[in-house]
């Protein structure tokens, strides 16, 4: 008879320590899907940021090349006579006689 309780009581061991591990398996999981869960809203942030980021550094890089524009156009009006007189004949349409002058207009 205390064979047969022995017995018993090895299975219920058996038993027990079977669904503790189960139980904390599935535990580990629960706390695996959490952290993934809450790390997706902050993905998606993350890639909102950038992409906000890459737009400011493309509007940076445009005003960044206007401006180096304008500085060479403005050096060239102070240095350079020849340029003057062409940008200044060009604005104030003026032209020499027996000069042909061309003009390309830009679709703005």
């Amino acid at each position: 008879m205390a064979c047969v309780n022995l017995t018993r009581l090895e299975a219920r061991t058996r038993v027990i320590r079977g669904a503790g591990s189960i139980v904390f398996v599935v535990f580990c999981m629960a706390v695996g899907f959490v952290v993934v869960a809450t790390a997706f809203p902050q993905r998606r942030e993350l890639e909102k940021l950038e992409a906000k980021l890459k737009q400011a550094q493309v509007r940076e890089a445009t005003v960044l090349a206007d401006r180096e524009y304008h500085q060479v156009e403005h050096r060239a009006l102070r240095e350079d006579p020849a340029f003057l007189e062409i940008y200044a004949r060009d604005r104030l349409d003026y032209y020499r006689t027996g000069e042909r002058i061309l003009r390309f207009h830009n679709g703005r």
